[in-house]
């Protein structure tokens, strides 16, 4: 079937669309800042228990209490907000402010034992976005991490790459949370002999009543975003 010029852009508008969303789909699903064994080989779960002052998780019931107090701790009021205030910044090509974020998780004391691993997650995905020279937002944040002007903490680029594929933000922050979620259940799953469905359960508790947690964050960008 022969197709019109109009018809030819079209399609091959929606070709590349998709495209750039699997590939950024990809890049997301590499954001595993807390897995010891990743490619970065990072934060191990006693590591991460003791940063939310919780013991050695040595059972079921420890790792359930575990992934409540990082949701409550960390997620929600860190790093889930910093993902939403990044994408914010690189919908609306605000490289300056995006270094301010920067600096200012920087500066949040419960996150300086995360510091090292959420550099190295993040700086690994920049490279990864290094060849896009004609993004200059993108371009601009690399250079200030190449400078030591920012550290490319890992939520940044998230933000970051989520705007940078147009992914929806809602979809975005619920992966990241299964995501950081999975990691801990299945570093510990091994020494814990949990089944499938205890992993499951674990998963679905944890993430229960996250799309209610998300409005507010989400609202917020809409606001922000008029």
């Amino acid at each position: 079937m022969k197709l019109f010029p109009s018809q030819r852009v079209n399609r091959e508008q929606t070709i590349l669309s998709r495209t750039q969303s699997a590939e950024g789909l990809q890049l997301l699903g590499d954001f595993h800042p807390l897995l010891v064994g990743s490619v970065e080989g990072l934060l191990s779960l006693s590591a991460a228990a003791a940063l939310v002052r919780q013991p050695m998780v040595s059972s079921l019931e420890a790792l359930a209490i575990f992934l409540a107090a990082y949701r409550s701790e960390i997620l929600l009021p860190l790093e889930l907000p910093t993902i939403c205030r990044a994408y914010h910044h690189a919908r609306h090509n605000q490289s300056r402010e995006l270094v301010v974020l920067d600096r200012e998780v920087s500066g949040q004391p419960l996150l300086r034992d995360l510091a090292s691993a959420s550099r190295r997650v993040g700086q690994s995905q920049l490279r990864r976005l290094r060849p896009l020279r004609d993004d200059r937002l993108v371009q601009r944040y690399i250079q200030a991490v190449d400078q030591e002007e920012a550290q490319g903490w890992h939520t940044l680029v998230y933000g970051l790459t989520l705007a940078l594929y147009s992914l929806p933000l809602r979809q975005g922050l619920m992966n990241y949370a299964r995501k950081t979620f999975s990691g801990f259940v299945h570093a510990a799953a091994p020494s814990l002999n949990l089944s499938e469905h205890d992993c499951r359960q674990l998963l679905d508790v944890a993430s229960a009543d996250l799309p209610r947690r998300l409005e507010p964050m989400l609202a917020g960008e809409s606001i922000s975003g008029k």
